[in-house]
């Protein structure tokens, strides 16, 4: 998996992919992660990616030719996706994660002030993304939480593959509660079940309470759960006893 990031606070990144999973798979050669300056394609002497609106206005605009000159170089003899972190974009989910990183070549743009030149997007963007109806003062941390989900998705990464096939989203469920020692914290005990050593009802537990946490916490994302059968059923009997999300 390759991922590109233009941005002007390449320092931003360092310690992030330096971390943990990510460290660890770039070590591997599992992810190819390249970050690199948008001044490094500007040609003033003062490296300038910014200037005031056009029609007036607070905050400045990045400028659109440091942009094009970037993307158009960093995809040079390869077609990565180009994917600009917006606001306006269409919103990050578990699907898209996934077919994003089933792209297998990214290059994200990080914007900053008041936004980017709209010519950048009419031109080198392939799609927009948002993570979120938010706004923050520029597209790095949205970035990251791309990169960070995008990559659990490339086969190696996370070592235990049943950790990815039961993150939440992932069956389009909220995940199961987890427990590990001590067996009580507080007066709160773990469920006995999990103490069972019997695999086929632990399973039974956990489908139930994903689909339990999904009602109480998400009841949104159940219009569109692949749900079987059973869980249909079972969806059916929890709607029965639990008051709405946001009810006491």
């Amino acid at each position: 998996m390759r991922i590109q990031v233009l941005t002007i606070f390449p320092g931003l990144f360092g310690p992030f992919l330096e971390t943990t999973l990510l460290g660890r798979a770039i070590e591997r050669g599992l992810l190819d992660v390249e970050v690199r300056d948008l001044r490094e394609f500007a040609t003033d002497r003062h490296r300038s990616v910014d200037d005031e609106p056009f029609g007036g206005g607070g905050g400045m605009v990045m400028t659109a030719p440091p942009w094009l000159r970037a993307v158009r170089q960093l995809s040079l003899g390869t077609t990565p996706w180009r994917v600009m972190l917006s606001p306006q974009g269409r919103r990050l989910d578990e699907p898209k994660v996934r077919e994003l990183a089933g792209r297998g070549d990214l290059l994200l743009l990080c914007g900053r002030y008041e936004g980017i030149d709209e010519r950048v997007r009419q031109t080198v963007v392939d799609e927009e993304i948002s993570v979120g109806d938010f706004v923050v003062s520029g597209g790095e941390l949205p970035a990251m939480l791309l990169i960070e989900a995008v990559s659990r998705q490339v086969p190696g990464v996370v070592q235990r593959t049943d950790s990815v096939e039961r993150d939440s989203f992932r069956a389009g469920l909220l995940d199961f509660p987890h427990y590990t020692r001590p067996a009580e914290v507080e007066g709160l005990a773990v469920p006995e079940v999990l103490l069972s050593g019997d695999h086929a009802a632990i399973e039974r537990w956990r489908e139930l309470e994903a689909l339990r946490r999904t009602l109480e916490k998400r009841p949104d994302l159940l219009a569109t759960a692949p749900l079987s059968p059973a869980q249909a059923r079972e969806l059916a009997r929890l709607r029965a006893v639990t008051p709405p999300a946001g009810l006491p």
